[in-house]
């Protein structure tokens, strides 16, 4: 039995279906939302939906007892916390590091979309936290 077949065995199958369907729209958005981040204009609000997206995910997901998505995400919030205090044009780095956790969640995504009989290995470059955040 897989991840996906364990969560609805273990909470009521509507929400397990409805975090899937969520996390599966807000992974969708996410790639946008981090490459906008190269424009100034669209810093502050990027940020914002980025953050929001991982928080969002990190409560579902700390419901559901998915802790390495759940620590994933509170990473990226913590670090994009920290972004936004800030307004300017985000950093190759930033954006760079961004998409290697969006390519994270979606390997995760897939995971559970395949039943997996557990979740991907973490790509171990996720914990070279980026120190400079603008351009």
């Amino acid at each position: 039995m897989g991840i996906f077949a364990n969560l609805e065995k273990e909470f009521d199958y509507a929400i397990v279906e409805e975090f899937f369907s969520h996390y599966s729209f807000m992974l969708d958005a996410l790639e946008r939302l981090i490459i906008g981040l190269e424009h100034k204009e669209q810093y502050k609000s990027n940020i914002n939906e980025i953050f929001r997206i991982f928080h969002n995910i990190k409560s579902a997901t700390g419901y559901l007892k998915l802790e390495p998505i759940n620590k994933l995400v509170t990473l990226g919030e913590e670090v994009l916390e920290e972004c936004r205090h800030l307004d300017g044009r985000a950093s190759d780095t930033l954006i760079n590091w961004l998409l290697r956790l969006s390519d994270q969640l979606q390997r995760y995504k897939k995971d559970l979309e395949n039943d997996s009989s557990e979740l991907s290995q973490t790509d171990h470059n996720i914990i070279k936290v980026p120190t400079v955040y603008l351009q």
